[in-house]
């Protein structure tokens, strides 16, 4: 488990990848972060795809991010361990992995080099807005960072709680060690002040392994979702319609095609990451992982199977059944008897998709047109070939939503569909339900504290002003 000091002295190790010939697919020339190497617009430059190195979760050989496709929909029941029962599967999150703490903080603190080197230079010393725009970048980064540590850490869905993030907005240094975690509220004012800065500032063209300002957009709408109060809903509507009608952004014709076909180059992909060069070729690739088992073998789960049933998509997300009962080879990334490639090496962070589907929940939330809702539904389930003419029963559950609570069961299933094993809103999505139907849905989940996981301890060793260990849970 790692504390601070070990974030400290890995930023001291990231410094040495900077002769490193394998590249973060172009990212960084090396992963330096250290504010003081900050001297000018290259150099900044430079940090910034330092920053990036530690969002991907990269080494030299690979990126990281195969947590973020599995464990929240292990959480939710939909994916497993084909060789044994993790502990994320039964909900038992005192056993679970401390990943997203880890990473997260890894990054924090090579984004708050960024912004700290890159503040102290003067404006002169970079073109056009290009100093803005870095600052914007790494901003997206840090909110990044703090939502997750906010939504796997902090009760995100307590607007009053105390218990939100320990949020750090400068590198961590000996002295700075010490701190409280923030409430709730002030976890999501931050969060969100560093994404109207992303919105504001932010390029609005790039590629697609780096942030934006319509990348700050999908991910406010993230944010707000899970606050869900007051005006959130109708500013999610609000970003959602900027998206779709102003920016380069277009769903994919063929859902299909974004994962076994174009990847990043798909027209819908908002974020994603870009897989280091030629690490399809090692032993334990996230391709192999899903066929035909590297060190692990994760798979689909009969209630996902269930889910698509009727459904197009089951005949390329859900593969042929394991020996063992309820277990299945999952096909989203890696097809069975294929061959890994760059391709099933990728990750996505934000697509369009999920656009739509916030849009959809939001204007049913805030009290809107349930017709209006559904249509937004419906152009999602057409790019996976469900229409009114093919009266397939995913279409007409939907349509025969006849309240709210139906509808937002119904986008819930969509959710999962559509988005299972990306970045954690088929998890996210579940647990917006009440609580229920969360437990009529995931039965090992027994009470609220489940939704998030414990702090890990050594933050109480080495951080004695912390605040409350998370409810449940011991601090040692």
């Amino acid at each position: 488990m790692k504390t601070i000091y070990t974030y400290l002295a890995l930023v001291a190790l990231i410094a040495t990848l900077y002769a490193c010939k394998k590249e973060l697919s172009a990212l960084p020339k090396n992963a330096k972060v250290d504010a003081n190497t900050i001297l000018d617009q290259g150099t900044a430059q430079i940090a910034l795809n330092g920053a990036y190195y530690r969002f991907a979760n990269a080494t030299a050989i690979k990126t990281g991010w195969q947590n973020h496709q599995i464990k929240p929909p292990m959480f939710a029941g939909y994916i497993g361990m084909y060789s044994s029962v993790l502990p994320e599967e039964e909900n038992r999150n005192d056993r679970a992995t401390n990943s997203y703490w880890d990473e997260s903080y890894m990054l924090l603190n090579a984004v708050n080099g960024v912004l700290k080197g890159v503040n102290s230079l003067s404006d002169t010393q970079f073109t056009g807005n290009r100093k803005k725009e870095i600052m914007a970048e790494a901003r997206f980064l840090r909110a990044y960072a703090h939502f997750k540590l906010l939504t796997f850490y902090g009760e995100w869905y307590k607007p009053e709680s105390q218990l939100g993030a320990l949020l750090r907005d400068e590198i961590s240094t000996l002295s700075y060690i010490p701190k409280k975690r923030s409430t709730v509220k002030e976890s999501y004012d931050f969060i969100l002040a560093d994404l109207d800065n992303v919105i504001a500032n932010g390029p609005a063209a790039s590629p697609t392994h780096y942030a934006t300002k319509w990348a700050g957009m999908a991910l406010k709408m993230r944010v707000l979702m899970s606050r869900g109060s007051g005006t959130d809903y109708g500013t999610i509507v609000t970003l959602a319609n900027t998206l779709i009608q102003e920016s380069p952004y277009k769903l994919e014709p063929i859902a299909e095609d974004v994962f076994h076909k174009k990847g990043l180059s798909s027209q819908e992909v908002i974020l994603g990451i870009k897989p280091q060069a030629n690490q399809e070729k090692e032993t334990y690739s996230t391709s192999a992982q899903y066929w035909p088992g590297a060190s692990s073998l994760y798979v689909a789960r009969a209630p996902l199977k269930s889910l698509y049933a009727n459904d197009p998509r089951q005949a390329w997300i859900i593969g042929s059944a394991r020996p063992k009962a309820g277990y299945f080879f999952f096909t989203k990334y890696m097809k069975e008897n294929g061959v890994s490639s760059a391709l099933s090496e990728t990750y996505y962070v934000l697509r369009l998709t999920e656009v739509y589907l916030l849009k959809a929940e939001a204007i049913v939330r805030s009290g809107g047109s349930l017709a209006d809702a559904k249509a937004v539904v419906h152009e999602i389930q057409a790019k996976a070939g469900i229409t009114t003419a093919s009266n397939n029963t995913s279409y007409l559950a939907v349509e025969n939503a006849g309240t709210s609570a139906a509808l937002v069961m119904e986008i819930f299933k969509e959710t999962v569909k559509s988005l299972i094993a990306e970045d954690g809103m088929e998890w996210m999505a579940m647990l917006r339900l009440p609580f229920d139907t969360v437990k009529q849905l995931k039965p090992t989940i027994a009470n609220q504290s489940q939704y998030i996981l414990p702090v890990p301890k050594d933050e109480f060793l080495y951080n004695p002003i912390f605040g409350d260990q998370n409810p449940g849970y011991a601090k040692n």
